[in-house]
């Protein structure tokens, strides 16, 4: 037992209380209408104006498709507005609008009239000792976070493009699918190709890419690509995983983020292509309710193997 052991039960108790007593287990928060996302969105904000979506995502810890939809509900409550950043034209800068400010004004009195009544309770020195223990604890969970072994590092999903990633998924395909497709430069300069022309497109609101990176390298991968086919489908692509991560849950991990970027988005169906023999991955599919569609002989690989088309269809 390590000297901080004895403290563990106590703060984990102080944590619930604190979450309760400051209302985070109501649908709404600091006496408005909107939820704890919300109202942390606002503030966040009205303290950065000029702020960008993928800043925001970082900053209250959610992830793109989330903040998505957390952006359009408040814009449509006439809270913010979104403008496309002059820098980069895929980026779209936030600020509160007039009725942004009166709402963050209105967040903010109400956890000042908070605060000061606990504090009322307390003589200054407590008070003072409490601001700095509450800032060291949120520094060191802050700090727990990134240092996590190196195991569970490796099982980060992240999401959007990633340095290297063109070539460490064409690499991923050509040494996972090469005993199937044949081994050779032809399979892996195609999906390098394929990819290449994709990336630049990533950052459209319909397509994304999550990837599981260890040490700074992509070891497994799934993209959405929403514009390719039209008719409201969305192509499911690149879903690949290193031989060694499989069976942890991680395949299944992916495909569940990509999923819900097409729920999020509302396509019709989605579609995919991908190779007979690849016995793990089409067992997943058709677990998440895709069915076989199509199945023919194809060379455009560099060797003639059974390409198997799977759909599924969105209610």
């Amino acid at each position: 037992m390590t000297s901080t052991d004895a403290f563990v039960d106590d703060i984990r108790t102080a944590s619930r209380r604190l979450v309760r007593e400051l209302g985070f287990l109501d649908k709404t928060l600091a006496g408005t209408d909107l939820s704890a996302s919300a109202v942390h969105a606002i503030l966040e904000i009205g303290l950065t104006p000029g702020l960008s979506a993928k800043e925001l995502a970082i900053t209250l810890k959610l992830e793109k498709s989330t903040i998505s939809r957390l952006l359009k509900s408040l814009e449509s409550r006439g809270e913010i507005t979104q403008t496309r950043s002059a820098e980069d034209a895929r980026s779209r800068r936030l600020s509160l609008t007039d009725n942004g400010w009166r709402t963050h004004r209105s967040i903010n009195q109400f956890g000042d009239k908070q605060v000061r009544a606990a504090l009322s309770c307390l003589q200054n020195k407590e008070a003072s000792a409490i601001a700095s223990a509450l800032a060291n604890y949120a520094d060191a969970l802050a700090s727990a976070k990134s240092l996590t072994t190196a195991s569970e590092r490796r099982y980060d999903i992240v999401e959007g493009y990633q340095t290297g990633m063109i070539g460490d998924i064409a690499a991923l395909h050509a040494r996972t699918h090469g005993p199937v497709i044949g081994m050779g430069p032809t399979f892996e300069s195609l999906v390098a190709n394929a990819m290449a022309e994709f990336m630049p497109r990533i950052g459209n609101p319909v397509n994304n890419s999550w990837s599981l990176l260890e040490n700074g390298q992509v070891m497994g991968s799934i993209t959405i690509d929403g514009e390719d086919l039209g008719h409201n489908t969305a192509h499911l692509r690149w879903f690949i995983l290193a031989q060694r991560l499989r069976g942890k849950g991680l395949g299944r991990a992916l495909l569940q983020k990509a999923l819900e970027h097409c729920r999020e988005h509302a396509f019709d169906a989605i579609h995919l292509w991908t190779l007979k023999g690849l016995d793990a991955a089409g067992r997943l599919y058709v677990q998440q309710g895709f069915k076989l569609a199509e199945e023919y002989v194809g060379d455009q690989w560099g060797k003639a193997v059974v390409e198997q088309k799977f759909v599924l269809h969105q209610p």
